[in-house]
């Protein structure tokens, strides 16, 4: 359900609210709740400033940058082999992408989890995930409320990585740039081809 709403705010994204609502109500609270706040800002926002508000939030603040291995790696030749590892791991698992999504988008990730009901990939990038959601969170964004909720599914935060947190906060990703294509689209990812009879999940 959470990948849902990290989609961009399109006429799709109005015409499953309601099929979130419906299965956050069956969360626990911590996980739940959140998403039912949002979905109440999203019916309430009208529609033009809700997409102008995820444009101005994901495409233009690179704190709240919904490409997880960017976090850690930035524009470096690190990153272009982060993202390869991923798009092995979800062929592994027969699901296949798209020529125009990146293996490492925040709501192709969650499906990904979801569907397999293997969170590794989102354990091995939590220290992104939490400076996404205290960026959201301290610039007031609603999405805040997805990321609050995408991190009560994951285990607690570990010494090591309270450490890697508070390192991106203060420095940001990498900024080595030679050789590089920026990895950063302005348009989100359609949703993940999944393989058949795939089931879905809360994220």
């Amino acid at each position: 359900m959470q990948s849902l709403l990290l989609a961009y705010p399109d006429e799709r994204f109005h015409a499953e609210l309601p099929l979130v609502r419906r299965a956050a109500a069956a969360f626990p609270d911590p996980v739940g709740a959140p998403l039912l706040r949002f979905a109440d800002h999203a019916e309430q926002a009208p529609r033009t400033v809700l997409a102008a508000d995820y444009v101005a939030t994901f495409d233009h603040r690179k704190r709240c940058c919904l490409f997880l291995t960017y976090y850690a790696h930035g524009d470096t030749r690190k990153r272009g082999v982060a993202l390869l590892r991923l798009k092995q791991a979800y062929a592994r698992a027969g699901w296949r992408l798209g020529d125009d999504e990146l293996s490492d988008h925040l709501a192709v990730v969650l499906e990904f989890a979801a569907a397999a009901d293997d969170a590794h990939i989102l354990v091995e990038h939590r220290a992104g995930l939490e400076l996404l959601r205290i960026a959201l969170r301290d610039s007031g964004s609603p999405w805040a409320d997805v990321l609050a909720s995408v991190s009560a599914t994951l285990p607690a935060l570990s010494g090591d990585e309270r450490t890697a947190v508070a390192r991106l906060a203060a420095q940001g990703p990498p900024e080595e740039q030679v050789g590089l294509a920026p990895y950063i689209p302005t348009a989100a990812p359609a949703a993940v081809s999944r393989p058949p009879g795939t089931p879905g999940g809360s994220r």
